[in-house]
């Protein structure tokens, strides 16, 4: 029956939100944790006084060394973020869920304890540290985003709301900030969030598949409390029905359009996607835009305080601003999918007079998308480059939707432009490949600080540029799209 475990699927839903939301991408409130162990002193032996002004008053000191540091930190963090992705949906694909979800904790855990016993003495266990905060924080994610396949024609709209709640959990580190300046240790904040590791076991077990959550969902489907002995069995079964439905495929139904030639030649191992076209250019779209981001946010604790004249009272506030408005990723994430199911429905009802395929009429309803998230970070990295510091509100706001807009489009274009059954690896590679790109940021925050003085102004007109080079992936789907049309409206 359809209503058959529905509590269970809602509570599977809302706690997987929970999870992403409180947990998963908590390293990109980088600015706001910065500001903390600024505070407690963290490699504050890098900074230099500045040559005397007059007699014997010092200027303020020079801690150019000490931003690198934490760049790198977070340069590192980052990057393991994106290219642990493709072991980690491997992971996923080969051993599924439960091993995954394990591999998560400890990985989550061990990350939280150490960065709760590091002092000011100990700051270079901070770069093993976030590495593993934020690979287990991706295994999360990854683990969560079939969960939409539970819902349906709803699909898209939760997998974006959980890019959207990972995007989110940045705010996180805001929490452990004020609740710093209120006198709560950074210590206690991260015991406290070690202990939760408890809440992430019991959901392992009772409300998420030892397995995989199949797609479309077969009449029946248990997992979690529900499951019974037989939950191996039946998952075996799944994956064998779809694989003889996948072979069927060859030959098509009497009722069903028989495919072009390309479609029928077209191979079906992993890297045949890989290596298309189709992918190369979604890795370009996303390799330069979450370069933006990243860069942005790695640096922000620098940008602000050059901006605000070194007044740490109003970087506090700015920081502030910046880590609320990524708390409001999650409400901006469910847009972007909401768009896709909607277009995707739509054209589901234009291709029976038209007879496009299915693969033809999820495309179409990602054209869209892409071209909007080009378009937002377009304006966030152009307001970004404007040297006035009341404009970087406007940035803040641009910057969180352009990159819940981002994360959420890249799965959920993966899930529609590409098979099922290898979306963990190509979700992987595309984050490991673009992990590679994002580790300019680190070389171009020193030449900013280095020889050009701390004036980005040629570097945000580059980057301005390459910006404008992702709006050729949406044309390229576009076009594909409308060429795979044009045979079939001739026919």
């Amino acid at each position: 029956m359809p209503g058959q475990g529905l509590p269970l699927r809602v509570a599977t839903l809302l706690t997987g939100l929970l999870e992403c939301l409180g947990f998963s991408g908590i390293l990109f409130g980088w600015a706001s944790l910065v500001f903390v162990f600024k505070t407690e002193h963290y490699f504050e032996e890098l900074c230099k006084p500045e040559a005397p002004l007059m007699g014997n008053v010092t200027g303020p000191a020079d801690c150019k060394a000490q931003d690198e540091r934490f760049s790198l930190i977070f340069t590192l963090g980052s990057f393991m973020n994106n290219f642990m992705t493709f072991p980690a949906g491997f992971i996923f694909d080969r051993f599924k869920t439960t091993v995954a979800r394990l591999l998560a904790i400890f990985l989550y855990t061990t990350a939280t304890l150490t960065i709760a016993f590091t002092s000011a003495d100990s700051a270079l266990l901070l770069f093993l540290a976030m590495p593993m905060l934020t690979v287990g924080g991706i295994l999360f994610l990854i683990t969560n985003l079939q969960v939409g396949n539970l819902f349906g024609k709803h699909r898209s709209t939760i997998i974006t709301l959980y890019n959207g709640a990972f995007d989110s959990s940045s705010a996180v580190f805001l929490v452990i900030k004020l609740l710093y300046e209120q006198g709560v240790s950074l210590r206690a904040s991260f015991i406290f969030i070690s202990v939760c590791s408890a809440w992430h076991v019991g959901r392992t077990f009772l409300l998420m598949p030892r397995g995989h959550i199949p797609y479309p969902l077969p009449p029946n489907y248990s997992y979690g409390l529900c499951s019974g002995k037989d939950t191996t069995a039946r998952e075996n079964s799944t994956a064998e029905s779809e694989k003889l439905e996948m072979g069927s495929k060859e030959v098509p139904p009497a009722k069903e359009e028989t495919p072009g030639p390309e479609q029928q030649q077209e191979p079906r191992s992993f890297w045949s996607y890989a290596l298309s076209q189709r992918f190369a250019w979604h890795l370009v779209w996303l390799s330069l835009i979450q370069l933006w981001h990243y860069l942005f946010i790695g640096t922000l604790n620098s940008l602000l305080t050059n901006l605000a004249g070194g007044d740490r009272a109003l970087v506090s506030t700015y920081t502030n601003a910046f880590a609320i408005t990524q708390f409001f990723g999650v409400l901006c994430a469910p847009w972007n999918g909401l768009l896709m199911d909607r277009l995707k429905q739509k054209y589901q009802k234009e291709a029976k007079s038209t007879g496009s395929s299915a693969m033809t009429v999820a495309l179409r309803s990602a054209v869209p998308s892409l071209a909007l998230t080009s378009l937002l970070c377009l304006g966030f990295a152009l307001c970004a480059s404007v040297p006035v510091l009341p404009l970087q509100y406007v940035t803040f706001i641009l910057q969180v939707i352009s990159r819940s807009f981002l994360y959420g489009g890249n799965a959920a274009f993966l899930t529609l432009a590409f098979p099922s059954e290898h979306f963990g690896k190509l979700f992987g590679l595309v984050m490991a490949l673009s992990a590679i790109v994002s580790l300019l940021q680190f070389p171009i925050f020193t030449f900013i600080k280095g020889p050009l003085q701390n004036d980005p102004l040629y570097v945000n007109v580059t980057l301005v540029l390459a910006t404008v080079l992702t709006f050729v992936h949406p044309f390229m789907v576009y076009w594909e799209c409308r060429r795979e049309r044009s045979p079939r409206a001739t026919a």
